[in-house]
């Protein structure tokens, strides 16, 4: 038997080609994103804000809507929170709050502030749920609903809420955002206009350390002088602006963010409600698809870039690093839940391009990216340094992390405007450069330590403190 000696310099060559190849594909995949998202939104550019919404102001053209406020230890937060939705434009709808047992002084908070009174509305069982302890109806607001259960996590939280809704459509928002007074009528108006084609619809997300929040209210717009939270700003924008907008417009969306987000009650009924799972917003609108598809119907769910919620983000990096490994764990569960759709021509272009696009490129792009910095690495301290591979590696991470996220600023500044300051917009502008330099990389690692948690099946979402964005 003859034993072929392994040539590890070649190894390494070989390796680090076949990560460059990969990286420049991903990158043609964002550029592609890039540029549909830019036609796409320069159609809606500037729409007015007055026409066509002031239309939608008149009842008989709008959809009752209930929105779904799922809080456990929200204290810091929830007050702010549902000040800001009982003062939004919009007709008829319903503000559920579902108190998941949470051991701090969120229902105490609710009941004092909004003078609660213990209530017998009736619950339809459409979805299995944990026990509800109590129903609570606001003196102050009377399309307030508090309800208080046991705790089931948020999954079982929404559930119970659907059970509660009366309206034929319902949004689903985090118990420390902030939502803008005619966010509403904006992510509302596709599923208005469409017939029922339209069976789900998100908003933008974006981040509100910094700004100024009083009761509720966004009176003005700021910028945090964190930079961990500064890159969170431009990490949004870049998720939002330019991925959501681009799958969106071809039917391609798996992802509803969980701060902000409408659908439609029966289309989720049907679909067995939300799932007890740590990714339970995407893997609701991936089910969506799937049920859609089988059905040979021909539903949307899109993304609306113009309707803004502000959320609390983490503020150091113990919390941050919990909440990207979660997401990354949920991401793989939701793609693993419906491996079925993988590259299957049933499922149309959510199975052929959907599903491969979030397996190959959001969710192995980490370890990928993680094998070529080590392969840099152990080039630089064995003396095998390649300086063409070096050379190359160099820019295709910065074109992917620094120039996309710096497009994404542009792409603000010139269609949303959020941040009118020119101040604001150059912090943004030159943060957003020094991406590639330490921002991505620790992203990188700690999504793939959500793949090793996977692995190993850790289950759970984590502890996650919250100060709370609103001035009360």
């Amino acid at each position: 038997m003859v034993i072929i000696p392994i040539n590890w310099s070649d190894v390494m060559m070989a390796a680090s080609w076949l990560i460059l190849i990969y990286m420049a594909m991903i990158i043609l995949v964002y550029g592609a994103m890039l540029i549909s998202s830019l036609l796409q939104i320069r159609k809606t550019y500037q729409l007015d804000d007055f026409d066509p919404y002031e239309d939608l102001l008149q009842s008989e053209y709008t959809k009752p809507v209930s929105i779904l406020v799922p809080a456990y230890n929200e204290s810091a937060g929830i007050y702010g929170s549902i000040r800001s939705l009982v003062s939004i434009e919009y007709p008829e709808y319903e503000i559920i709050i579902i108190n998941d047992g949470s051991t701090d002084d969120t229902l105490e908070k609710l009941q004092s502030k909004f003078k609660l009174v213990k209530t017998n509305r009736v619950i339809r069982q459409q979805l299995e749920t944990k026990r509800v302890r109590g129903i609570y109806q606001s003196t102050i607001y009377s399309n307030l609903i508090v309800i208080d259960k046991e705790n089931g996590g948020k999954a079982d939280a929404l559930n119970v809420g659907i059970n509660c809704s009366r309206y034929p459509y319902f949004c689903s928002l985090d118990g420390d955002s902030i939502i803008e007074r005619n966010a509403f009528l904006k992510v509302l108006k596709p599923i208005i206009e469409s017939d029922d084609e339209v069976i789900a619809s998100g908003g933008s997300v974006r981040i509100a350390n910094g700004c100024n929040i009083q009761s509720g209210e966004l009176v003005r717009v700021g910028l945090s002088n964190k930079p961990i939270v500064i890159m969170q700003v431009i990490e949004y924008l870049r998720a939002f602006l330019t991925g959501r907008v681009g799958l969106s417009q071809n039917n391609l969306l798996l992802i509803v963010s969980g701060a902000f987000g409408v659908f439609s009650k029966k289309w989720v009924v049907e679909a067995g409600g939300y799932a007890h799972t740590v990714g339970e917003d995407m893997e609701l609108v991936v089910r969506l698809h799937r049920l859609v598809k089988e059905k040979g119907l021909n539903k949307k769910i899109v993304y609306v870039p113009d309707p803004v919620c502000w959320t609390e983000a983490p503020e150091s990096i113990k919390f941050l690093r919990r909440q990207r490994k979660r997401w990354h764990r949920g991401l793989f569960d939701s793609l693993w839940r419906h491996r079925k759709l993988m590259f299957n021509p049933k499922y149309g272009s959510i199975g052929l391009v959907s599903m491969p696009y979030f397996f190959f490129i959001e969710f192995l792009g980490p370890l990928i990216e993680l094998i070529g910095y080590i392969l840099l690495i152990v080039s630089i301290f064995t003396g095998n340094i390649y300086l063409e591979y070096a050379l190359v590696f160099f820019v295709l991470s910065l074109i992917y992390g620094s120039i996309y996220s710096m497009a994404a600023v542009l792409l603000e500044e010139w269609s949303m405007e959020r941040y009118p300051s020119v101040r604001h917009f150059a912090v943004l502008f030159f943060v957003s450069l020094t991406e590639t330099l330490w921002y991505r990389p620790l992203t990188v690692l700690w999504r793939v330590e959500g793949i090793f948690e996977t692995l190993i099946g850790k289950r759970g979402w984590g502890e996650m403190v919250r100060k709370g964005v609103s001035n009360d």
